[in-house]
C-alpha cells in the first residue's frame, strides 16, 4: 500500500477488554461507525466474539446473532463502505459476506477451524492472518520463545504460502501483539516489524490501548490513548500498512503526518 490507512474496531461484545458495543441498537453503532468513517477511516472491524486473554469461545450462532444486524445496517448505511468480519470460524465468515462484509480478519490464522483458509479462498476474500500461540483462553500461560521475532516470521512464511496453495490472493500478515507475547515480546516485534515485509504482503498492527501499553505506562485501557498514538508512529516507520485501532482521529492524524514527512525526505532527496 502507498499510503497506510486506518481501520477501526467495533466490537460487539460484553466483555471487550476495552470498549464493547453489546447492549446499543443497531442505530447506536451504525452512527458509530458514521463518526469513524467521518473522522477518516478506510476499513470498519467488525467484531462479536471477545478474544482478550483468558476469554472463553462462544457459538458460531451467538456470534453471527451479534454481528450479522450490525453489518447489514452500516452496509446499508454506507454502501461501499469496506466491512471486515473478525472471527475464527468459517460459518460466521460466510454468513457476514452474504450481509455486506469483504474482508476476514483470523486471529487464529486457521487453526481455530479447519474450514476458515478454504472458505475464505472460495469466497475470494483479502485474508488478515494473525499469529497467536495457544487460543484466547490460554495464550497468557506459559508464553516461552526462542526468538519471537523469528520464530512468527517463520509462521508467516509457511502460513501465507498455505494460503496461496488454497487460492488466496490477497494475505495481510497481523503479528498479533497480546497474543501469546509478554510485553517484551511485543516490543520486539515492533521494533523489528520491517522484518515482516518479507513475505512480500501488507502488515496490519494491532496496539490500539493493549496492555503493553498501559502496563508499561501505569494507566489502563481508558489511560491508554497517547501511548497507543506514539507505537502507532514507531509501527507506521517500521512498515505497518493498516493502523486497526479503537481511536481513529487520531490513528488517521499520525498517518498524515507520516506521510507528510515520508513525501518532506522524498522530495528532498530528488533536489
Amino acid at each position: 500500500m502507498e499510503t497506510p490507512v486506518v481501520m477501526g474496531i467495533i466490537n460487539i461484545t460484553p466483555d471487550s477488554f476495552y470498549e464493547g458495543y453489546q447492549g446499543k441498537t443497531t442505530a447506536a453503532i451504525t452512527a458509530i461507525a458514521a463518526r469513524m468513517i467521518s473522522e477518516g477511516a478506510s476499513i470498519l472491524d467488525i467484531g462479536g466474539q471477545s478474544t482478550r486473554p483468558g476469554s472463553n469461545a462462544i457459538t458460531e450462532l451467538e456470534e453471527m446473532n451479534r454481528v450479522l444486524p450490525v453489518i447489514r445496517a452500516i452496509n446499508e448505511a454506507f454502501p461501499g463502505m469496506i466491512i471486515s468480519i473478525d472471527t475464527y470460524y468459517a460459518a460466521v465468515a460466510k454468513a457476514a459476506f452474504d450481509a455486506g462484509a469483504s474482508i476476514v480478519n483470523d486471529i487464529s490464522g486457521g487453526n481455530m477451524d479447519k474450514d476458515m483458509i478454504p472458505a475464505v479462498a472460495a469466497l475470494q476474500a483479502p485474508y488478515i492472518c494473525m499469529h497467536m500461540k495457544g487460543t484466547p483462553a490460554t495464550m497468557q500461560k506459559d508464553i516461552a520463545y526462542d526468538d519471537v521475532v523469528k520464530e512468527v516470521l517463520d509462521f508467516f512464511i509457511a502460513k501465507t504460502y498455505e494460503c496461496k496453495e488454497a487460492g488466496i490472493k490477497d494475505v495481510i500478515i497481523d503479528p498479533g501483539f497480546g497474543f501469546g507475547k509478554t510485553i517484551n515480546h511485543n516490543f520486539q516485534l515492533l521494533e523489528n516489524l520491517e522484518l515482516f515485509k518479507m513475505p512480500d504482503r501488507p502488515i496490519l498492527a494491532g496496539l490500539s490501548r493493549k496492555s503493553t501499553i498501559y502496563k508499561t505506562l501505569g494507566t489502563d485501557a481508558a489511560g491508554a490513548l497517547n501511548g497507543t498514538t506514539a507505537l502507532n508512529m514507531i509501527a507506521l516507520q517500521n512498515g505497518a500498512d493498516i493502523l486497526r485501532v479503537h481511536d481513529v482521529k487520531e490513528a488517521v492524524e499520525c498517518v498524515k503526518l507520516y506521510t507528510a514527512m515520508k513525501k518532506a525526505n522524498q522530495t528532498a532527496s530528488t533536489h
